[in-house]
């Protein structure tokens, strides 16, 4: 490889390092063309990538990807790295059964988030499910109360607006505000002022009758007398 080459193998590493999720370093001796192109083309499905690498020239681009010291271990010897853009398990999975088909590749070291994976670890994320599927079960899992919670409401909702139906219905709910309870006996007194009224102008009347035969008599009374001298 000239200067130019070799600058734009480093550049190309370092923008892998850098997109990267996770990165998986292997072995590969022994794996030939066709299973190379195999595995890569299983790698594809969880956007991940198969790279053989010189190590010399990675050093180079982890250091400038601020990688340097989790990758600078594990190049030694032959190495392909896996780059993980995607899925990490469904690609961990990939590599584990094409391993398991072909026994030609040895897991050398990788990591994750900045955490560091030996074999076992690596083994056991190729265990797990893929990302759609722990989607799919977180999905189930949140849907389930949630739908739950939106009936509840529902039932809430529906039974309070029935209840304010039935008070409004009975009259115990309206826009104005209710007549104090003064305004409501004011008719009744007026009425009752009403009847007064007549019976005082009646007393009154029977009163100046009484009077005037009052009058009268002694009037008749004096005119007795007179006659009488």
């Amino acid at each position: 490889m000239n200067r130019d080459e070799k600058a734009t193998a480093i550049e190309e590493i370092a923008a892998d390092i850098e997109a990267a999720e996770a990165i998986f370093a292997v072995d590969y001796r022994g794996i030939s063309v066709p299973q190379a192109a195999e595995l890569r083309s299983k790698l594809r499905e969880s956007d991940a990538s198969f790279r053989i690498v010189k190590n010399r020239l990675t050093k180079i681009a982890a250091d400038k990807a601020g990688e340097g010291e989790s990758l600078n271990a594990l190049l030694q010897g032959p190495t392909a790295l896996t780059f993980v853009r995607g899925d990490t398990a469904q690609a961990a999975k990939a590599i584990s059964t094409f391993n398991k088909e072909h026994n030609v590749l040895t897991f050398k070291g990788g990591f994750m988030d900045g955490i560091s994976l030996d074999e076992d670890r690596f083994k056991a994320i190729a265990k797990l499910p893929s990302r759609d599927v722990l989607n799919g079960q977180f999905a189930g899992v949140v849907a389930s109360p949630l739908t739950g919670l939106v009936r509840g409401l529902g039932s809430m909702i529906q039974g309070l607006a029935l209840q304010l139906g039935q008070i409004a219905e009975k009259g115990l709910v309206s826009g104005e505000a209710p007549a104090e309870p003064a305004a409501e006996e004011a008719p009744a007194e007026e009425a009752k002022a009403d009847e007064a009224e007549p019976a005082a102008e009646a007393e009154q009347t029977d009163k100046k009758a009484e009077d005037d035969a009052a009058e009268d008599e002694t009037s008749k009374t004096d005119d007795a007398s007179k006659e009488e001298e």
